[in-house]
């Protein structure tokens, strides 16, 4: 017995001797990191850099924040402050929080910082988006797309956009089990940017196609910068050389064709106007610009529209208040053999002919040609409530609405924040920001903590409503959509497509939770619902009773 106790000791002492250098070497390691990163502070200020830990060597804390989400950042706040030091994705970082820190930010751009997406973005983007752009070459593509989204070219937009949103949801409806709203919207968003933006007529099958490739590319957007085979930003490379092959053949089909019709997509006014700018766009812009429209028109406009749905599925009193105003704007009509059908794989050319000849013919009503199925089917459709063409003037009118997808953007903003560097040496909140460190201003913390709101943590439209209009108190506690001159050049285009799904939900839809309970929301990259947002979609009849109000329904 003696000997055996012996025995196990030893065995405890050989362990404890193997396992306390490597514990030693990891704490040690540890602290040279932070050592090396202290010593990078500019030595001619006597401000001292932010707290905050800088993690474990290479990779910082950048597991913490995959898997921490918004939790990470809370935590770290409330520890260190609204201004903080971490390490992530490579790179020394200050997370910045509050309307005064990011309007130094935000105001000093190309004087204190410069945008600076984290290297795996830049990557995989390229060189020749917006988003990477700096300077003289900035100013030129954000005068080029300032014409992609001009009230002009939105109104052209419209027609198409709501033809687009009424198939999906005819499809969303169609289903005999629950819908994954996320997973719904992001198809939605994708065939907005492809076929309103790009203008492209695809096949089911093409789309579904490069949709999934899409989605490979922005799973590994926000990757470490290490490019081996199995690593993130190489997965995010070959998606993007996919997407930039079949980009190029429809790019060049469509440049082939001469533009037959008054209507125009986005990349007919892109090319416009850089010829009226006597710049002429090479094929890798081209490319590049094809993919940035489909990013900014795709995953945060998905997130918004899954936070729209959520919102209104949690607050049936603000769903009523917003259907009340589209009756009194008259939205809620008759429909006339308009037709839900199971035929998806034609969706996509019916659509595209029908909103051409609704152009022609006074906006007639779209997609008459998709079958009905027999009987009560038709009938069903026949009698179900129809929102007539939607104006950019008439969306305008609704103000409640407008409220609602703003405190929507406020409570959930897609976007965790934007990223910078340091071009110099500046203060910050009585802390020094290094020379050449990255900044992140963080929009979502920005909008929980600040002092304008009233009772933050609450879904409250009113809050934006005329006699109180709270974020006037502070310009820069709301920004879903940045600010400055890197102010998202898209954000129009962006609302229109959140009012007229909501337009086109609340008066034709009635719309179930099929769980027990919400879905908890991820934050990291992008706003989404952890294990998705599950929901039967039904439409509504003239003949059915409104008296559902629980609170899973809209």
């Amino acid at each position: 017995m003696f000997g055996h106790d012996i025995c196990l000791v030893s065995v405890f002492l050989a362990a404890a001797g193997a396992v306390l250098p490597a514990l030693l070497l990891l704490a040690v390691s540890r602290l040279l990191w932070e050592f090396r990163w202290s010593i990078t502070r500019d030595r001619t200020c006597k401000l001292p850099l932010p707290q905050g830990s800088m993690g474990w060597p290479l990779v910082g804390e950048t597991f913490h924040w995959l898997f921490q989400g918004s939790s990470f950042h809370i935590s770290r706040r409330e520890k260190h402050g609204n201004v903080f030091k971490t390490h992530l994705l490579g790179k020394p970082l200050i997370r910045v929080t509050g309307a005064e820190n990011i309007r130094k930010i935000l105001l000093g751009e190309h004087t204190l910082v410069c945008t600076q997406w984290p290297q795996s973005t830049r990557i995989i983007l390229g060189p020749n988006t917006l988003v990477n752009s700096v300077g003289d070459l900035h100013k030129r593509k954000r005068k080029i797309l300032a014409k992609v989204f001009s009230r002009g070219a939105l109104e052209a937009y419209l027609t198409r956009l709501q033809d687009v949103i009424k198939t999906e949801i005819a499809k969303w409806c169609s289903e005999t089990g629950s819908v994954d709203v996320y997973t719904a919207a992001k198809s939605l968003t994708f065939r907005i940017a492809v076929r309103i933006l790009l203008g492209l007529r695809l096949e089911e099958q093409q789309i579904t196609s490069l949709s999934k490739t899409f989605e490979q590319l922005m799973n590994n957007l926000f990757s470490l910068p290490i490019d081996t085979p199995i690593s993130g930003l190489r997965k995010g490379i070959r998606a993007r050389e996919i997407l930039h092959s079949a980009m190029e053949k429809i790019i060049e089909e469509k440049l082939k064709k001469q533009q037959t019709s008054d209507y125009c997509d986005a990349f007919d006014y892109m090319l416009s106007s850089a010829k009226e700018d006597d710049y002429e766009l090479t094929m890798q812009e081209l490319k590049e610009t094809a993919v940035e429209l489909i990013f900014a028109a795709h995953s945060t406009t998905a997130s918004a529209s899954t936070s729209l749905i959520l919102q209104l599925l949690r607050h049936p009193d603000v769903s009523e208040r917003a259907r009340a105003e589209l009756e009194s704007e008259g939205l809620i009509g008759d429909v006339h053999g308009y037709c839900c059908s199971h035929c998806h794989g034609n969706v996509v050319s019916e659509e595209s002919d029908a909103a051409e000849k609704s152009t022609s013919e006074g906006r007639s009503a779209t997609n008459k040609t998709l079958c009905f199925e027999a009987g009560d089917k038709e009938e069903k459709h026949r009698s179900r409530i129809h929102v007539p063409y939607l104006s950019l003037e008439k969306l305008s009118q609704l103000s409640y609405l407008d409220c609602v997808v703003k405190e929507v953007l406020r409570f959930l903003p897609p976007v965790s924040g934007g990223y910078r560097t340091a071009l110099q040496t500046f203060e910050l909140n009585g802390y020094q920001i290094p020379k050449g460190w990255s900044v992140m201003y963080s929009i979502r913390d920005t909008h929980e903590t600040a002092e304008a709101y009233q009772n933050p943590e609450l879904f409250d439209p009113d809050r934006f409503c005329a006699d109180r209009n709270e974020s006037k108190t502070e310009r820069f506690s709301y920004v879903p959509f940045g600010g400055g001159v890197r102010r998202c050049v898209g954000r129009e285009l962006a609302l229109i497509v959140l009012k007229t799904l909501a337009v086109e939900l609340l008066a034709t839809v009635e719309c179930t939770l099929a769980t027990e309970t919400y879905p908890r929301m991820q934050t990291v990259p992008i706003v989404h619902p952890v294990n998705g947002l599950h929901v039967f979609f039904n439409y509504r009849t003239h003949g059915v009773e409104r008296n559902r109000r629980e609170s899973t329904h809209i």
